[in-house]
Parts: structure tokens; sequence; C-alpha cells
């Protein structure tokens, strides 16, 4: 039960951010343009990597599309790292790597409401 509490909190600062993020760069905020354009990110580009992000966000909140969306919101997180290592930026891409082990982690512990333990 513990557990389950736990990973309903990880999971809800998961999707928070994924909104949060997502939103970021549908709306096409300067700093995300900024970061994304170093990396040949058009706005358009970054509105659809944010509409990715926030529907990866929602597929989170249901057991059946669970995995699906953690999958989507890791592959943007490892894109975003490798784009990173690509420039050589170790601290850029040590910063995402607590988001990316989060989504690990909370697939590991699976969804709290999914039937058939």
């Amino acid at each position: 039960m513990i557990l389950k509490i736990i990973n309903a909190v990880l999971i809800s600062v998961a999707v928070f951010m994924g909104f949060k993020q997502g939103y970021a760069m549908l709306t096409g905020k300067a700093a995300m343009l900024e970061m994304f354009s170093q990396w040949g990110f058009t706005k358009t580009g970054l509105m659809i990597n944010g509409a990715v992000t926030i529907i990866a966000a929602a597929l989170i909140l249901f057991p059946k599309t669970f995995i699906w969306g953690n999958f989507l919101m890791a592959a943007g997180i490892l894109m975003i790292t490798c784009f990173h290592l690509q420039d050589k930026d170790l601290k850029g891409a040590f910063i995402e790597l607590p988001f990316l082990l989060l989504n690990l982690v909370i697939i590991y512990l699976q969804h709290p409401l999914r039937t058939g333990e």
C-alpha cells in the first residue's frame, strides 16, 4: 500500500512536469526556443515536441496507456540528453538523468490502479 502511494506521488510529479514542460514547448517560450534552436528545432518542431510531451503525460494517467506514456516521455528526455552529450554538455545531460530515471522507476513500480496483481 505504501509503495502505491509513493508511486502515485511520483506519477503526479512526472505528469505535472510533463504538462508544464510540454506547455512551455507548445507555446514557444523563449527559454525553450533558445535551447532547442541550438539543436536545429524550428518553432513548429518545438510545438510538435511539446504536443507529444503533453500527450505522453496524459497517457501516463491511465493504466491501459501507462507504459506508452512513460515510453514517450522517457524517449523525449533521452533525446534531450543525447543532444546535450553531442554538445559535450555533461552538466545538461546530468540534469536530465533524474527525470529519465523517474520514468523508469514509475514503470518498475507499475500503475497504482492496475488490476490483476
